[in-house]
């Protein structure tokens, strides 16, 4: 009797923390639908420490923080807002990261991790307070949706680069790399991979795609499998190394400011995106505790600059696991858990070659491109802001300038065309920011 009483206790505690029977699921079907989720989006711990070690970072400590950062994040996100949507550090800002702040704008990483520290404060900030509803709901859609798509390009530029299909040139800045090389080669045979097997929706296509393609260039000398599992690298190299020697600096807070920004938004967009394809969403199309599911995604980033890592944010892909039955935050503990088993895993991400996570960053920028199809381009008002932001996030190489340029544009349009109504006090307020901001940077 006591043994019954005892395997009865499982599941009712299950049952009380995620209240699996009032969102019609069952723990098989969260436990198979957070290991969806996983495989999904494990690509981002064979990706993430590759292009943050352009920025100089030790792949290594990199790999463990982005393990620990989506653990955390994504159990935040299950046991406090009981939300099927996992955490990790997003694409597009840790591009930004290394290749901007870094490599551009002559932060060390130390200097940029403290920009990150300080965005995910923000947005702690705002996660607790009545005024992040006022944010969201005041950037136009058009401007959002732009920032997507925007970041989608520049992470395309980034992939094309870093494979050798695209390089520079003297007389037309861009030009097309050499054909004949395996990298150029491979990248392209991997989006395509990674491209079909989404398309045809196998469970974790994505990191598929990049294990095949990375396996073919092994013959071709263009990769080498240096070992599968071993004890995770230590994560003392970039553990507490912030650096807040520019935070006087206006670079410095527009760095910070445009990681808040992009991540808030982001993350917004992706919550009710998932969680409408889930049924979550309450009557009026709002999403019940919004600001625990922020304060997940911002805990994230404050733990993921403490330990080394950008900007820890919601993933899309988690609309997968809701696919396959996802309803409560058990599935997001699944998910986690496996991130917290990735550490082991440490010598195969080392073993992926740049143009394997190439074919996944270009994969994630055609994803994300689809924003632009959200745009009303029959009203220029709308259309050129965003074409502006789309377009100027890769050729600028700098998410920063590209929202700024659109936000400066959105209210010189309107003003010009004598709607000034449709403005509001945040986006003026933003273009002014940036106005001042981006000549000093």
């Amino acid at each position: 009797m006591r043994m019954t009483d005892t395997s009865s206790t499982g599941p009712s505690m299950l049952e009380r923390q995620f209240q699996l029977s009032a969102h019609g699921t069952t723990v098989r079907t969260e436990v198979l639908a957070g290991i969806t989720t996983f495989l999904t989006m494990a690509y981002i711990i064979f990706v993430n420490p590759q292009i943050l070690s352009a920025a100089g970072m030790p792949q290594g400590s990199v790999f463990v923080a982005t393990c620990l950062a989506a653990f955390v994040g994504t159990m935040v996100m299950a046991l406090v807002a009981n939300y099927p949507i996992a955490l990790a550090p997003g694409m597009g800002l840790n591009a930004y990261f290394a290749f901007v702040v870094v490599g551009t704008m002559g932060f060390t990483w130390q200097e940029a991790l403290a920009a990150v520290l300080v965005s995910g404060i923000l947005a702690l900030i705002v996660s607790v307070l009545p005024i992040r509803a006022w944010i969201v709901n005041s950037i136009p859609r058009s401007l959002k949706m732009a920032t997507s798509a925007g970041i989608g390009f520049f992470l395309g530029i980034i992939a094309l680069e870093s494979a050798g299909v695209v390089v520079d040139h003297p007389a037309t800045l861009v030009t097309a790399g050499d054909f004949t090389a395996a990298g150029p080669i491979l990248a392209l045979l991997g989006f395509a991979v990674v491209a079909a097997l989404n398309q045809l929706r196998v469970p974790g296509a994505t990191i598929i795609g990049i294990l095949a393609v990375t396996l073919i260039g092994i013959p071709f000398g263009a990769a080498q499998l240096t070992g599968l599992v071993s004890i995770p690298p230590s994560p003392a190299p970039t553990l507490l190394a912030l650096d807040f020697a520019k935070v006087a600096t206006a670079a410095f807070w527009i760095v910070a400011l445009s990681m808040f920004f992009v991540d808030f938004f982001d993350t917004a967009g992706t919550l009710v995106g998932v969680a409408h394809r889930a049924g979550l969403l309450d009557e009026q199309g709002r999403l019940p505790r919004l600001r625990q599911a922020l304060l997940a995604d911002s805990s994230g980033t404050v733990l993921g600059a403490l330990i080394g890592t950008s900007n820890t944010t919601s993933y899309v892909e988690s609309a997968s696991g809701v696919a396959a039955g996802g309803r409560t935050g058990l599935a997001s503990v699944v998910t986690g858990l496996c991130f917290l088993a990735a550490l082991f895993f440490s010598p195969l991400a080392g073993s992926i070659p740049a143009y394997a996570t190439a074919a996944a960053l270009l994969y994630v920028a055609v994803v994300m491109a689809r924003g632009l199809a959200e745009v009303d381009w029959d009203d220029l008002t709308e259309a050129a802001p965003a074409a502006v932001v789309a377009i100027t996030m890769p050729l600028t190489y700098s998410i920063a300038t590209g929202l700024g340029l659109g936000f400066i544009t959105y209210v010189l349009v309107k003003v010009l065309t004598g709607r000034m109504r449709e403005l509001n006090v945040a986006v003026v307020l933003m273009a002014a920011i940036f106005a001042i901001m981006l000549p000093l940077v």
